[in-house]
């Protein structure tokens, strides 16, 4: 994490796109704000209404993957939906400012086009993180939300706080605390370090609706999901808490996660999209 960190200081890395979006799937790249803006569909099946905001994970570090392509790949050609994907600023070089200078703006031409009920933000890790904190400046903006909202072990509080994150660290192998909280630091700039746009657990969540969040008890960032369903739960916002014992970091999107676990998440997740209808172009 270090190196990447230091290498990323000077360098504007951007995510590429594998070879195999393109032969699966339809993509279209726009440019938003100066950076691309992937829009995949689906290639051999009925698109449906459906539009999926998706945030990807790498601690505000690093870009898209080819496990959150694969992944992407295999929600449109299953659900027939419509992925966005941002290619959001990284730190060090950025920091959160210049990454809601960029996807405020989005949603906001987005949900002017797309009806509400097909709206969904979906975001895995820092990018979950990131999808909450924006919907929590859409409430805050009275802005219309997203009918649904999918998170896969988000990234809550980059300052890593909680007492309980070093109990569960003996059991993740994959998640350092110390080297997540360099990226946080880094992300949340100057001034940044307790803002919610960095740390959605202190977020307004009272405007907040159909929230499911899929985590697991061998990732460090598991025990802030917790205390973010009590604060949820203190104003009214019931959030569906998808736990999986000894499930690891991101497992749903990990194909090394073993094929039980995920596969059950994953149809958990399929199951939470639901059915959609025919669509329109965005």
């Amino acid at each position: 994490m270090l190196a990447i960190i230091a290498y990323f200081w000077v360098v504007d890395i951007q995510t590429k796109v594998p070879v195999q979006i393109k032969q699966n799937c339809s993509l279209e790249i726009k440019q938003f704000m100066g950076r691309n803006l992937f829009i995949v569909t689906p290639k051999n099946k009925e698109k449906t209404k459906t539009k999926i905001l998706y945030f990807h994970g790498g601690s505000y570090v690093a870009e898209a993957t080819k496990q959150h392509w694969d992944f992407i790949e295999k929600i449109v050609n299953d659900s027939g939906a419509t992925v966005i994907l941002p290619d959001y600023p990284l730190t060090p070089k950025y920091n959160y400012k210049d990454v809601f200078q960029m996807v405020v703006p989005l949603y906001k031409e987005i949900i002017e086009v797309v009806n509400q009920e097909d709206l969904i933000i979906m975001g895995d890790s820092a990018g979950g993180g990131l999808a909450l904190a924006l919907e929590e400046k859409v409430g805050e903006e009275n802005l219309l939300m997203p009918s649904k909202t999918i998170l896969i072990s988000p990234w809550l509080d980059v300052r890593m706080e909680n007492p309980k994150i070093d109990e569960v660290q003996k059991k993740d192998k994959q998640l350092n605390k110390e080297t997540l909280k360099l990226a946080g630091i880094a992300y949340a700039g100057e001034d940044g370090i307790n803002s919610y746009l960095v740390n959605p657990i202190e977020g307004d969540l009272s405007k907040l609706n159909n929230l499911t969040i899929f985590t697991g008890t061998h990732d460090i960032l598991n025990p802030d999901v917790h205390v973010l369903n009590e604060k949820a739960k203190k104003v009214g916002v019931n959030i569906e808490i998808k736990e999986y014992e000894q499930a690891k970091h991101i497992w749903v999107i990990d194909k090394n996660s073993g094929k039980t676990l995920e596969q059950q998440a994953y149809q958990e997740i399929m199951a939470t999209l639901g059915q959609a209808q025919t669509d329109h172009k965005w």
